[in-house]
């Protein structure tokens, strides 16, 4: 049984008489690094005193202030090369960051779009035409529906007269975007729609990083404004990649930015270490994708004194996942057990291929004598809590998992909250999140990579690994709203709730995820937080690693 996700509107009429909605819960301040507890590492590991003064800004910081401030990076001119695991951008997983690309998509196929049309939102007129009809469908016959706007009984406010007064050209894209969220939360919806309008030309997929994160936020606002997200979700007829595009894109990202490469070598590291006397190693990965980050883990077995150990691998799988392979599990199984072969260890692969929700201890098929380890990648966000159903499914898999005794759990986890918070500040804090993301992958790239912004592989690598999952923590609630990222405090206390215990990361951890981001831009950070490793970008920190037991 589902709970409803209470109300983000104080006052809007129309959300009223469209839902039957309790009223909002208390607001969750944003997650910020403390200077006592966090500490920038410099290149051999080793706490960076120079940069003390600048990571304390940010724990002098109220908790409404930006974590920091980004300046828009110049565009690099380069392509991107070929994917680390042969043949043309075959990717190596689903994306983390966009797992419910295949079956939640609400944005427009941008390969149908006029390339003369460089600005303005992503959306196609046809898009725009189910968005007016879906408009017509909610609020019913004989309701006041004006050119792609649901319209409300509010009068303009002032602050916004003053917003349109302004001139397009003066309008700072984030701000702005800012002050049509807390419209929305207002229930000015009029007057949202109005500033949405102004806002317009100043977006580009194809712009600077604000104005790419720009298009894609306001594609979200206006789903939200016609339906809070699901009926838009549910209706929109949208372009879908294929099996073969979707890997495509999830190489290219995996090539330009470094999320991917630091989750998986920074885990594989702690297992390795973790597992160096153990005969035999079942390892569970509740979001097996392409299962290639056991490939590296099977090739360090193999070099380890004394043997190999019999590994055997679990691989927790949905819908999603199948898709973007394009088939199967036995597929992951097949490639995984043909590397064992080359490589001498003792392999078996076993298929659960059910989504992290429904998995049960028989899905998992724990043997004696096994020493287990279990992966948990950019996943566990993905399951509803106490604030979506009365099961909590992402307490019950922790608690789960710790009866099986696993010798050691890995969370990799985007550093972000947008689990709990009101519209609003889950809206803000979204945008400084994704603001971050777009930069970072708009600066140097590794290899001599080349990829302008106008690329259309970088595009919609953009639009179908990170833009999609934008979409869906702006306009959907209850269910249809899976992106519900929670910092790593909030893990921690759900983790230790369950009877983990924090294992501290080791040297070995730190020095191979510096070895990853050799390649990238010198902006990328790594940090120490509470024994885990943090990812940042300058002093935004964006994904973590930590190990518990």
């Amino acid at each position: 049984m589902q709970t409803s996700q209470k109300s983000r509107s104080s006052g809007a009429a129309i959300y009223n008489r469209l839902y039957n909605q309790p009223d909002p819960p208390d607001p969750i301040e944003p997650f910020c690094l403390t200077g006592s507890h966090f500490q920038i590492l410099n290149n051999n590991g080793y706490p960076d005193h120079t940069r003390h003064q600048e990571a304390s800004v940010v724990s002098s910081q109220t908790s409404n202030d930006q974590f920091f401030t980004l300046e828009s990076s110049p565009a690099v001119d380069n392509s991107v090369n070929n994917s680390p695991f042969g043949g043309s951008f075959s990717s190596n997983s689903r994306s983390p960051f966009s797992p419910q690309a295949s079956s939640q998509s609400c944005l427009s196929n941008l390969h149908n779009s006029s390339p003369e049309n460089t600005y303005g939102s992503p959306i196609s007129s046809g898009v725009e035409q189910v968005l007016r009809e879906i408009g017509m469908e909610l609020l019913g016959p004989g309701s006041d529906y004006d050119d792609g706007c649901i319209t409300s009984s509010f009068d303009y406010k002032n602050k916004y007269h003053k917003i349109l007064q302004m001139g397009v050209s003066n309008l700072d894209v984030k701000q702005t975007l800012i002050d049509i969220a807390h419209a929305i939360d207002d229930g000015a919806n009029e007057d949202a729609n109005a500033v949405m309008e102004a806002l317009q030309s100043k977006v580009s997929v194809t712009g600077e990083p604000i104005q790419r994160l720009g298009a894609y936020m306001l594609e979200g606002l206006r789903a939200r404004q016609l339906s809070s997200g699901s009926v838009i979700y549910k209706k929109l007829r949208c372009y879908e990649p294929n099996p073969k595009e979707l890997m495509s894109y999830m190489s290219i990202l995996y090539e330009i930015c470094p999320y991917y490469k630091f989750a998986y070598t920074s885990a594989n590291v702690v297992i390795k270490e973790v597992m160096q006397y153990e005969s035999q190693v079942h390892v569970i990965d509740f979001l097996i994708a392409q299962g290639s980050q056991w490939v590296d883990l099977i090739k360090d077995l193999a070099k380890r004194p004394g043997g190999p150990p019999r590994l055997r691998v679990t691989g927790v799988d949905d819908y999603d996942s199948s898709y973007a392979r394009g088939g199967g599990l036995y597929l992951v199984g097949q490639r995984l057990a043909k590397v064992a072969e080359e490589w001498g260890v003792p392999f078996e692969f076993h298929e659960a291929a059910i989504s992290g929700s429904e998995v049960q201890w028989g899905n998992l098929r724990v043997q004696p004598g096994e020493a287990i380890a279990v992966n948990f990648p950019y996943m566990l966000h993905h399951m509803p809590d106490e604030s979506v159903s009365t099961t909590n499914h992402r307490d019950r898999l922790i608690r789960l998992v710790k009866r099986l005794g696993p010798k050691v759990v890995t969370l990799l986890e985007q550093e972000s909250n947008t689990n709990t918070s009101s519209f609003s500040k889950r809206f803000e804090e979204a945008l400084d999140y994704y603001t971050a993301m777009f930069e970072s992958i708009d600066t140097k790239l590794p290899r001599n990579i080349v990829m302008p912004r106008d690329d259309r592989r970088r595009i919609s690598a953009e639009e179908n690994c990170v833009a999609r999952d934008m979409v869906n923590i702006v306009a959907c609630e209850d269910a249809d709203r899976v992106e519900r990222h929670e910092p790593l405090i909030k893990w921690k206390f759900r983790l230790q709730a369950a009877g983990f215990v924090a294992q501290p990361l080791s040297y070995s951890v730190l020095t191979a995820a510096q070895e990853v981001l050799r390649e990238f831009s010198e902006c990328y950070r790594l940090g120490e937080k509470d024994g885990a490793l943090v990812l940042g970008w300058k002093n935004r920190p964006m994904v973590t690693c930590s190990a518990w037991r």
